[in-house]
């Protein structure tokens, strides 16, 4: 018998980027459960993830560099749903006061981006400005 070929090195590529869609969708799974327990959602959304993450991953990637708080914004939205889920035995937050408050931390994130951008980082090929002096040198 003779070897051959079952796969190339392209299907090891594609393999590996399914995976790490699988494993981003089921990194999801505690998130859809502080929105609902509904089991048909709960699934739904876990296919809709692992069909659509990696699109929108990189979709997020190409936008994070132009809204220089859309990570601040991110790391409120997990804070919000991590207490959320904390709380779950104390309070029920409604679904949609819960969407609401996701949308409403990521549009503030956005406009706050597009108010006021960041200051762009000092050049290091350039020596730093002197300090300037309250007194004066002249007599």
């Amino acid at each position: 018998m003779t070897a051959e070929t079952v796969g190339s090195p392209l299907l090891l590529a594609l393999v590996a980027v399914e995976v790490t869609d699988l494993i981003f969708a089921v990194d999801s799974v505690p998130a859809i459960f502080a929105i609902t327990w509904d089991p048909f959602i709960v699934f739904t959304s876990n296919i809709f993830a692992i069909l659509g993450l990696r699109s929108l991953y990189f979709l997020l990637a190409g936008v994070i560099t132009k809204f220089a708080y859309l990570k601040v914004g991110l790391a409120v939205v997990l804070v919000f749903v991590g207490a959320k889920m904390l709380l779950v035995d104390v309070y029920k937050v409604p679904i949609a006061a819960s969407l609401g408050v996701i949308a409403a931390i990521l549009g503030a994130s956005v406009v706050f981006s597009l108010i006021k951008p960041p200051r762009a980082p000092a050049r290091r090929d350039q020596p730093p400005a002197p300090p300037s002096s309250p007194i004066s040198t002249s007599a």
